[in-house]
């Protein structure tokens, strides 16, 4: 498993806080779908991190109902919260004045992303 490394634009560091969506399965944790696989660490411990750095993470992942409390309830025994399941930032949505199926966050951690690999 390899470190995770975020660098931040200059634009998201002035920020006051930094909104991660996270996916689960592949990201998260190994794909074992609908099983829950073996966690990547070194990513639960940079968002466990960045959370009490005061910064927001919204898990963002395709699960739903049981499944998706499966998945929360997972994460919350390895020690890490949410701000938000699949859903916007409560400020967000004041904000915007409404609640879009897309998530808003600054960075996206993705299995699908390019450049991740575990």
């Amino acid at each position: 498993m390899t470190d995770i490394k975020v660098t931040l634009p200059e634009f998201i560091s002035g920020k006051e806080y930094i909104i991660y969506a996270v996916d689960f399965d592949g990201t998260l944790c190994k794909n074992a779908w609908p099983k829950i696989g073996e966690p990547n660490e070194a990513l639960i411990s940079e968002l466990i991190l960045a959370r009490e750095l005061g910064d927001k993470v919204i898990l963002w992942t395709m699960r739903e109902d049981k499944l998706l409390d499966e998945a929360v309830t997972w994460c919350r025994e390895h020690g890490l919260r949410f701000d938000a399941h699949n859903d916007n930032l409560p400020e967000q949505q004041k904000y915007y004045g409404n609640n879009p199926r897309k998530i808003y966050a600054d960075v996206y951690i993705d299995d699908h992303n390019a450049w991740m690999e575990w």
